[in-house]
């Protein structure tokens, strides 16, 4: 008998052949009941367990499990990139340098955001930005119902547009992902941000996370052949992809291992998980020995 689960899984180039049903299964059927985008899914999956499985940002599963969320991970990048040109400012009021923003009020979606872990991360270790002498402006709270910002967060207005306070001058830089403003007045708060992020690189070798296949705890513990067969089907879809973005975080625990690590140092700092966690108990005995 064929198994049903709830997925919560976006339509990327890496999971096309999953939700089209080139990649199938004859132990497991996906029903991809989650919403578009899938991060409006997130806040379900973690207070409610509204999902048996599919991506969740990373930032917000170090929080769940913190927190005890019943969800364990896969080895298994859904989407990654990296983060260096996801900072923006309107050069019309005047050149930026990173440390700059110290003492002013930089946009954000909301502060737990994966992208703006990461192009904080960045700013902080690389440009010597101090995190906490900015103040974020945020629109939303976290998926976390038991997380609150730090106390240098701000709400924003409801129906506030963080790009169009940036090209105003209401905030002096935001961090944006796909919507930072197509304008020429826009730069990179970090300088050449393309050429920083290949310098990085090459010294890291961690292409930044930005979301992971997850499935539920008791997924895990009363199927482990299902959690194993989600496994194969995301890394043939992957492999069935037309473009895979050049740049993309590899497959695998120990090829993820230090960028999970990051990540996790990277939350610790920035006040998001309450307590340090292990990259290994992120995972279980049946995902963390996977592929």
């Amino acid at each position: 008998m064929t198994t049903t689960l709830r997925v919560n899984l976006a339509e990327y180039a890496v999971t096309k052949a999953m939700r089209d049903g080139r990649v199938k299964s004859d132990l497991v059927n996906l029903d991809f009941c989650g919403p578009t985008p899938a991060h409006n899914g997130f806040k379900a999956m973690v207070r409610e367990s509204g999902f048996d499985a599919g991506e969740l940002a990373i930032v917000t599963f170090l929080q769940a499990k913190a927190y005890g969320k019943p969800y364990v991970l896969l080895p298994a990048p859904i989407s990654g990139r990296f983060q260096h040109h996801c900072a923006g400012y309107n050069i019309d009021f005047g050149h930026l340098d990173p440390k700059d923003i110290e003492g002013k009020k930089v946009g954000v979606r909301t502060y737990t955001q994966t992208t703006a872990l990461w192009i904080r991360g960045i700013l902080r270790h690389e440009y010597g930005v101090d995190l906490d002498r900015v103040t974020w402006m945020t629109l939303g709270d976290g998926h976390l119902a038991e997380y609150s910002d730090p106390s240098n967060c701000q709400r924003l207005p409801a129906g506030s547009s963080i790009p169009q306070m940036m090209l105003d001058g209401e905030l002096a830089a935001a961090l944006l992902g796909e919507d930072m403003p197509k304008d020429e007045r826009v730069r990179t708060l970090v300088p050449d941000a393309q050429a920083a992020a290949k310098d990085w690189f090459a010294r890291s070798g961690v292409v930044p996370i930005n979301h992971m296949f997850v499935v539920h705890e008791q997924v895990s513990k009363e199927r482990p052949d299902i959690v194993r067969e989600l496994y194969r089907m995301v890394v043939e879809s992957r492999e069935a992809a037309e473009s895979v973005p050049a740049v993309f975080p590899p497959i695998g625990l120990e090829a993820n291992r230090k960028g999970l690590q990051l990540a996790v140092d990277w939350a610790l700092d920035q006040k998001i998980i309450p307590r340090r966690l292990s990259v290994d108990e992120l995972f279980d005995d049946v995902t963390g020995s996977l592929g």
